[in-house]
């Protein structure tokens, strides 16, 4: 009976590989759920510590007072309605104080059932706060016509809290149950009504919720990034390592930076399909969504291990690089480049794409010098890449309301210009102008590279130049053991 020697040639198992990916991207998905949450949560308890911070000395959190006016007969708020049946707890409670603006003028204010409030004011003439702007103030009514005048408010019988008379008014209610409508009115239930309001809210929750957010939030934090590490983990081990990339290669030289962005023009063109890429790769741009936020988390925890170990993890660079990666090729295949209508597959790793991007893994990372790059040293190329890649808005004079300026801002960025002009050229022509692409390529070496070095991928930093075209210049990198990888052939121009 005779053996045969089994020889393994490195290939892994596809089901092996199949169960890994699965358990990453379950790993991933349920760790960046948790991780969301616990932000949102820290988040919120930030916001209601910001909030209690904000309460006065009588416990409660004021608004400006500001003037209310109308010449009709009553002004009132739109209904609220309010459910705390079922709250096992006080919710807090609400205040309202009103002054008349007239000499010698009386208020009068009421919080009520909203039945009972239309049947008080049928037919009669009022006005409905249906918004309020901040900055500058604005108060927007609804007028409600009518031709019945209205009786003196204080001799109705149904409101739940009501005050009147001269000087400031004030009514205070616990929020409870029910469909409630704020009316202000003269006391003497004559029309033209003007006053000075202010709303007041005090709840003892504010005090304790804050505490109950952090310590939820950071725990579901803590849970989620620990599964979105073990996911990237998972993910990174079975990313192949590119082709022209071994593992053993010695650093590039001088001069050719360690991150390689590659883009081929991809004729022939649509002249059309660009105007609906948007929504065709919406797909990736929602599960980029998510992958951004495991880089994040990913990132951080990569940074803590080179300040004590000099190392990047290699699964969770590998996973970083991979993202980039899919980004790459989508923004590629969509509104940075538009060079290929090929439709981008959904992995981390490289495949035969026409758009690829690589970093070499670096065996030795400085200890201090991820404590300061990302955010410091990075500066002067982050505002570069700011005004290639982000919008600049810019407004025109119109009016001086605040509210309006929105709609009259436009701009582009100047990435954007650049592919806009060429997608214009394309719809007419069916030609993608080259020199536009090659400085569209330059400009995205540029914003990758950058990417590279802010995400601690590597320590070199990134040159001040556009390296246009297709490919990196020229490298002279040569494996331990292997032949220096081949050239990519340049596309004819067109």
């Amino acid at each position: 009976m005779t053996s045969t020697a089994k020889i393994d040639n490195g290939t892994p198992d596809p089901r092996k590989v199949g169960g890994g990916v699965a358990g990453g991207i379950v790993a991933l998905v349920l760790g960046i759920l948790l991780a969301m949450l616990g932000v949102a949560g820290i988040a919120g308890g930030v916001a209601a510590a910001t909030v209690s911070a904000g309460q006065g000395p009588d416990g409660y959190l004021s608004s400006p007072t500001r003037e209310f006016t109308t010449t009709s007969y009553a002004l009132t708020s739109p209904p609220a309605r309010i459910g705390t049946d079922k709250v096992p707890f006080d919710l807090g409670n609400f205040r309202l104080s009103a002054t008349s603006s007239k000499p010698g003028g009386q208020v009068f204010i009421g919080i009520g059932p909203k039945t009972d409030v239309d049947r008080y004011l049928s037919g009669v003439n009022i006005s409905e706060i249906t918004g309020v702007e901040s900055a500058p103030f604005r108060v927007q009514y609804r007028d409600v016509p009518g031709t019945g005048a209205a009786t003196p408010p204080g001799d109705q019988g149904f409101w739940t809290e009501s005050a009147s008379g001269p000087g400031t008014q004030e009514v205070t209610m616990d929020l409870r149950s029910g469909n409630w409508v704020v009316v202000v009115m003269n006391s003497d239930a004559g029309t033209g009504v003007t006053v000075n309001l202010q709303a007041a809210f005090h709840s003892s929750l504010l005090g304790t919720i804050p505490p109950a957010l952090w310590i939820g939030g950071l725990v579901l934090l803590v849970l989620g990034s620990g599964l979105v590490a073990l996911g990237a983990i998972m993910l990174g081990r079975r990313t192949p390592l590119p082709v022209q990339q071994p593992a053993n290669a010695l650093s590039a030289p001088v001069g050719v930076y360690p991150a390689r962005l590659v883009g081929r023009l991809d004729p022939p063109l649509s002249r059309g399909l660009w105007l609906v890429k948007w929504l065709l790769a919406f797909p990736h741009f929602f599960i980029l969504f998510f992958l951004w936020f495991a880089v994040v988390i990913t990132t951080i925890i990569a940074g803590f291990a080179i300040l004590f170990t000099g190392r990047y993890p290699r699964p969770l660079f590998d996973f970083v690089v991979g993202v980039l990666r899919w980004n790459w090729r989508v923004v590629f295949y969509t509104y940075s480049a538009l060079a290929t209508d090929k439709y981008p597959p959904f992995t981390l790793a490289s495949t035969d794409y026409p758009a690829d991007f690589d970093v070499d893994y670096p065996e030795r990372l400085s200890h201090g010098l991820v404590l300061v790059k990302s955010w410091l040293l990075a500066i002067p190329h982050l505002v570069i890449v700011g005004i290639f890649s982000s919008t600049v808005w810019w407004s025109w004079p119109g009016t001086d309301n605040w509210s309006s300026s929105y709609g009259r801002t436009a701009g582009f960025s100047l990435l954007g210009i650049l592919v806009l002009v060429a997608a214009v050229v394309l719809l007419f022509t069916g030609r993608y102008p080259r020199t536009i692409f090659d400085l569209a390529m330059g400009i995205n070496r540029w914003i990758y590279r950058v990417a590279a070095y802010v995400l601690l991928l590597r320590d070199e930093y990134p040159p001040f130049r556009l390296d246009q075209g297709p490919f990196d210049p020229e490298e002279t990198i040569v494996p331990t053991g292997g032949s220096a990888p081949m050239a990519n052939p340049e596309p004819p121009r067109q």
